[in-house]
C-alpha cells in the first residue's frame, strides 16, 4: 500500500507544479487555490508513504514522478521542446525509478 501512497503523491506533485505555472506568481485565484490543495494532498501521501518506505528512496521516487511528470506535461501541454535529449533524460529517470522501487524491500 506504501507504494500506492508514493505514486499517489508523486501524481499530485506533477498538478501541483502544474497549477504553480497557472498560477502565474499566485496573482490567479483559483489556480492558487488548486496549486495549495495538491500540494497538501502531496505531502499527505507522501507522509503515508515514508511510514513503510525509506526516507531516500520515497523521496527520489517522489521528485523522480514530479519531475517526468511535469516534463511531459510541459511537452504535451505547454508546447514545450520535445527532443531526442528530453526524452533519453526523462526516460532514465523514468527507468530510474522502476529501478528503485525494483531493489527496494
Amino acid at each position: 500500500m506504501a507504494w500506492f501512497w508514493l505514486v499517489l503523491a508523486g501524481l499530485f506533485e506533477i498538478l501541483f507544479a502544474t497549477f504553480l505555472k497557472l498560477s502565474d506568481g499566485f496573482t490567479k485565484f483559483g489556480f492558487t487555490l488548486a496549486f495549495i490543495v495538491a500540494a497538501a494532498f502531496s505531502f499527505y501521501f507522501l507522509t503515508k508513504a515514508m511510514q513503510v518506505i525509506p526516507v531516500g528512496t520515497a523521496y527520489a521516487v517522489w521528485t523522480g514522478i514530479g519531475a517526468a511528470g511535469v516534463a511531459i506535461f510541459g511537452i504535451i501541454f505547454f508546447a514545450e521542446t520535445l527532443s531526442f535529449a528530453r526524452v533519453f533524460f526523462i526516460s532514465t529517470l523514468i527507468l530510474s525509478i522502476i529501478g528503485l522501487k525494483a531493489v527496494s524491500s
